[in-house]
């Protein structure tokens, strides 16, 4: 039987199509701590030379959203972004890979706050970002 956790995990994999058409591939270090991957291509650049701000930013949403939803999906909760907060620190380029890593900081019983990175395969610091995020049961989101 699966548990509530993997219910809720493949629910999110399977639903979360627009990380899924950017090519985010997601793995849970420990709950609180995930890390995303995006391969820069074609599709994602703004400029000739630069990827787009709302890669960027969907990156480190997702990051720090399923950073929150790994430390509470075992209570049958999931997440919703309440704040987002993102600084812009170098160009993602075409070809470059970026891995995003994100950490739950602080969490209460329904408010949880989370901090992280993204780094490219250089390890040049792209961008910073610290989120806050509502925990509420599954059944809300149509989930459970």
């Amino acid at each position: 039987m699966e548990s509530v956790r993997d219910l809720i995990i493949e629910t999110y994999k399977r639903t979360n199509r627009f990380g899924d058409d950017l090519g985010m591939q997601l793995s849970i270090v420990q709950p609180g701590e995930i890390e995303y991957k995006l391969a820069v291509s074609d599709k994602h650049m703004a400029t000739p030379v630069a990827a787009h701000g709302g890669v960027i930013a969907t990156l480190m949403d997702g990051t720090l959203g399923v950073a929150a939803l790994s430390l509470v999906v075992e209570q049958g909760k999931v997440v919703s972004t309440i704040e987002l907060k993102l600084n812009f620190l170098s160009p993602a380029r075409l070809g470059d890979t970026l891995i995003a890593t994100g950490k739950v900081v602080q969490a209460g019983s329904r408010i949880i706050y989370a901090e992280g990175e993204i780094r490219n395969q250089k390890n040049e610091l792209v961008a910073k970002g610290s989120g806050t995020f509502n925990a509420y049961p599954a059944e809300k989101a149509g989930i459970l």
